[in-house]
């Protein structure tokens, strides 16, 4: 995927404040427990930088694009205060539903983890099952595979989740002709198809829209290279879209807040919930679920707090670094265009 950027600071205004954190998970997710992520402030404020670990500098470059256009970038206007959010429920046993669900006060849909390494459809089914009972029948359910079913598991496992009145499946399979396979065969069972990765780590975003691969697609602020970037994406997609977050600080939330809010409408709850999943955050107002909402804001780091849950000098060499590769990547881009 190519990156523009509006705007590029200098590298030492970058790092100049910048401060990398590890901050706990409350449950294993996405088999991460300590989530890492640095985030400086730009003349409009804090803004956030947070690939996952494993992914290389190209991909990650877009992520720093979209710490730009947050921080230094005008914000579109918000067309409304507050952003209502799914709970999100890790691949926990069936048991642990109840708790999960109770960080999420309010919220009437539950996106479940299902396809974990190491789980069975039969552990996946207990899960759909205890958020069903919990949220009752007017409660709405959806399911991310993170692309780990073929198209024969996929078609499997939603025949098998069907009876909980699934919202969408999100990526049950990894690439855009699975996907529209799979649509093809579960079209009369009235169940939508999500594209995440298909999305956001694709080197044509809009290729799964075209094919008419998904129903719904999955937009996350950072990957695509920030609010204005998939703004326009969205547009051009024509599909109904669901923002959702990458395990972002509340920092990272609020720039995600904001691309919701700049939408003209919300179909569908986003997954900008998921400050819940972690034990400590970067401020102490952080974007937690109240009545099924997130606001509409921008989020300022406690000092403390960044202090208290600071990585280790390794750990802080490794994302400095990582921001200046991924500096002059960008840099390089921007002089190849001109």
């Amino acid at each position: 995927m190519t990156t523009s950027v509006h705007e590029i600071p200098p590298l030492g205004d970058v790092l100049r404040t910048a401060h990398v954190v590890a901050l706990p998970m409350v449950t294993r997710f996405r088999g991460i427990t300590v989530r890492e992520a640095a985030v400086f402030e730009g003349p409009n404020g804090w803004t956030e930088f947070s690939p996952f670990v494993e992914y290389g500098d190209e991909e990650s470059s877009a992520w720093l694009a979209a710490a730009f256009d947050y921080g230094w970038a005008e914000a579109p206007a918000a067309l409304r205060p507050s952003i209502p959010v799914n709970a999100t429920v890790p691949a926990v046993a069936a048991a642990d539903v109840p708790a999960v669900l109770a960080r999420f006060p309010g919220a009437r849909t539950a996106k479940v983890k299902v396809a974990d390494p190491g789980q069975s459809l039969a552990d996946d089914v207990a899960r759909v099952a205890a958020v069903r009972e919990a949220l009752g029948s007017e409660g709405r359910i959806r399911v991310d595979a993170n692309a780990l079913w073929n198209v024969d598991e996929a078609e499997h496992a939603i025949r098998a989740l069907e009876q909980f009145d699934l919202e969408y499946v999100e990526q049950p399979v990894a690439t855009v002709p699975e996907l529209a396979e799979l649509r093809r065969r579960v079209s009369r069972l009235g169940i939508l198809i999500a594209a995440d990765e298909s999305v956001r780590k694709a080197a044509d975003p809009l290729a799964v829209a075209r094919a008419g691969a998904a129903d719904v697609l999955v937009i996350k602020a950072q990957p695509l290279g920030g609010v204005s970037t998939a703004l326009s994406i969205m547009a051009e997609a024509g599909l109904p879209c669901v923002v959702s977050s990458a395990l972002d600080t509340s920092i990272g939330l609020a720039m995600g807040a904001a691309l919701a809010a700049a939408l003209p409408s919300l179909e569908f709850d986003c997954g900008l919930g998921t400050a819940a999943l972690f034990e400590s955050d970067v401020t102490d107002a952080p974007l937690l679920p109240v009545d099924g909402a997130i606001p509409v804001r921008r989020v300022v780091p406690s000092e403390s707090l960044l202090a208290s849950n600071a990585a280790s000098p390794e750990r802080r060499r490794w994302w400095l670094a990582r921001i200046e590769r991924c500096h002059g990547l960008l840099s390089a881009a921007r002089a190849a265009a001109e």
